[in-house]
């Protein structure tokens, strides 16, 4: 039986933990190939690359990988060119993470690590997100090995056209998870705190340093789920329409054009 091809991808760089450990992982029963920001790319959203060339280098990484490249891009920017340039054929699944610390309500519309899986969404390719609420090794680990063996289980229903999953993972300092809880976004809002420093010529200058606030008391959203330790998943599309404001006649006539 031919083995099935993965494209793992991030928002955390070529050389992140949670990459290579994902990779490894996946390399033990899949085809991987890894196409990642040679630098960090975290909440980048879904930016794409458009006025400047891209590059992808091909790196040594780890045994069992197919192939490696590092990309002067961003998360989506790897996406569109492993799928479209790269990879010898379209994957059969993309996983973008394992990303050091979790994304959550809001997070999404910033994350360069669901932005990726929305890009492979856009493509035809069943895509993941995939998050976990620390940077621990120990805990970086155990969401690569519970992927491997979750992605090729029986009970694995792949993303559906036009889908994709946001997943998190608690921290192994809430213990071992007990449950895996299907959930709507939940409300994590930001106090955002900037600081005005001076540069060495004199310039001001600001630095953003935002602190989440997370809403938990509803463990039927992402947000309160996960912080009660349970692993999350959270199907999203791309339909952001708010379809209570629709009028029942969607059309009507121009009042008035300004004259030419």
């Amino acid at each position: 039986m031919k083995r099935q091809q993965i494209l793992i991808t991030n928002d955390d760089g070529i050389n992140a933990l949670g990459l290579s450990l994902l990779a490894q992982s996946m390399s033990e029963v899949a085809d991987v190939y890894v196409v990642s920001p040679e630098l960090e790319r975290s909440a980048m959203g879904h930016a794409i690359t458009m006025h400047k060339p891209l590059h992808a280098t091909p790196v040594t990484f780890l045994e069992g990988v197919q192939m490696a490249w590092r990309i002067n891009g961003t998360p989506s920017d790897c996406v569109k060119l492993g799928i479209e340039m790269l990879l010898p054929e379209k994957p059969d699944l993309l996983l973008s993470g394992i990303n050091h610390g979790s994304n959550l309500g809001r997070d999404i519309y910033y994350s360069g690590t669901v932005s990726a899986a929305m890009e492979g969404m856009f493509l035809g390719v069943p895509s993941m997100a995939l998050s976990y609420n620390g940077d621990d090794a120990e805990g970086l680990k155990s969401a690569a090995e519970f992927t491997k063996t979750w992605v090729f289980s029986e009970n694995f229903e792949r993303p559906p056209k036009g889908i994709l999953y946001n997943v998190n993972f608690p921290s192994v300092s809430q213990g071992i998870p007990s449950q895996i809880a299907w959930v709507r976004l939940g409300r994590r809002e930001y106090a955002n705190d900037f600081h005005k420093r001076v540069d060495p010529r004199g310039r001001e200058y600001f630095w953003l340093a935002g602190r989440a606030q997370d809403v938990t008391e509803d463990t039927g959203t992402d947000v309160g789920a996960l912080a009660a330790g349970f692993i999350t998943i959270t199907p999203l599309h791309m339909d952001a329409t708010a379809y209570h404001l629709l009028p029942e006649k969607n059309r009507m006539e121009v009042p008035s054009w300004p004259k030419r």
